[in-house]
């Protein structure tokens, strides 16, 4: 292999410029050329590559974001999309792409792989809602400022004697709602794997009002429902003055934890290693400990089951 590329694709997670920069590096050491692919498939498609060396990618292991920049692609989804992107990697001269993204990456990763491109893929979301691996790049900081900031809320909630609602991300996994929550100790977490009811939600804070606890803290995983929703309707039935926080983009940003930045640079060495050395269809991720390579199709089969027993243990603390 002369030549290899790199792209960033989807949701941006820190730690995303550490795979970059791993990437990069392993690449140069293995005396190939590096390119870097910007804005994703889009860039892909259009050909958007620009090479990259060993001082492009200094300074930035300790950056949030992703300096190749990133888009959601719709046209990438579609088989002609797709035949475009392959093309385009033959005219620019890459024999080989590592992918650095989530389930939606990783899909048009295996898509490539099965045109005849050598691909492989680094699994990084924040949602961390990939079954096969412990914990994906980006996860381990989004985590920690989600639990900065319910700690922030907490005081005001005390200070007003007010309940609070925090909305994180979380569309079908409620990974970062649950453990935010047990770092915390929120006194309710609401996921979309639990099916959850107003009426119970209500009785909690009622209880609580009782037992004289002047404040309660939610947290509500957006696949699970609208805390601005949950906020109004909690007011009308408890009379407890409710408000919501929607932490929103705030959850991507930010310089990526030490964990983070390890995790970023073992995954993405290990993915270009396997690339120069003639895999594909592989990604690259975090497994009982190690990092480790599978087969796409593995990695994205079925989703992440939350730990019953963390469900379970954040209920007996927020009693």
């Amino acid at each position: 292999m002369k030549r290899m590329a790199v792209l960033t694709s989807g949701g941006d997670a820190p730690g995303m410029n550490a795979a970059i920069r791993a990437v990069v590096r392993v690449a140069i050491s293995r005396g190939v050329e590096v390119c870097g692919v910007q804005r994703g498939y889009i860039g892909l498609m259009q050909g958007d590559v620009i090479p990259m060396g060993s001082n492009s990618v200094g300074g930035i292991i300790e950056e949030g974001g992703t300096v190749l920049h990133t888009a959601r692609c719709s046209a990438f989804r579609m088989e002609a999309g797709q035949a475009e992107a392959a093309a385009a990697l033959q005219r620019a001269g890459v024999d080989g792409l590592v992918v650095i993204g989530g389930n939606g990456s990783q899909t048009g990763t295996l898509a490539l792989h099965g045109r005849g491109v050598h691909a492989v893929g680094v699994a990084s979301t924040i949602d961390n809602d990939f079954a096969a691996f412990d914990i994906t790049i980006g996860a381990d900081t989004a985590l920690n400022t989600i639990v900065e900031a319910i700690d922030r809320i907490r005081d005001t909630a005390s200070s007003h004697e007010r309940t609070f609602i925090v909305e994180t991300m979380g569309r079908g996994c409620g990974w970062l709602a649950l453990h935010a929550a047990l770092a915390t100790g929120a006194d309710i977490v609401l996921v979309p794997e639990a099916p959850w009811e107003l009426a119970a939600v209500a009785a909690r804070i009622e209880a609580r009002q009782r037992a004289q606890k002047t404040h309660t803290i939610i947290v509500i995983a957006e696949g699970a429902g609208s805390g601005t929703s949950l906020a109004r309707q909690l007011t009308e039935r408890t009379g407890a003055e409710t408000r919501a926080t929607v932490l929103g983009h705030v959850q991507r940003g930010g310089a990526p934890t030490a964990f983070d930045r390890i995790l970023a640079s073992r995954s993405a060495a290990t993915a270009t290693q396997a690339l120069l050395d003639g895999r594909s269809g592989v990604v690259a991720g975090l497994q009982n400990g190690r990092v480790t390579l599978m087969a796409i199709e593995e990695a994205l089969a079925g989703t992440r089951a939350l730990d019953t027993a963390l469900f379970e243990l954040e209920g007996t603390f927020g009693v």
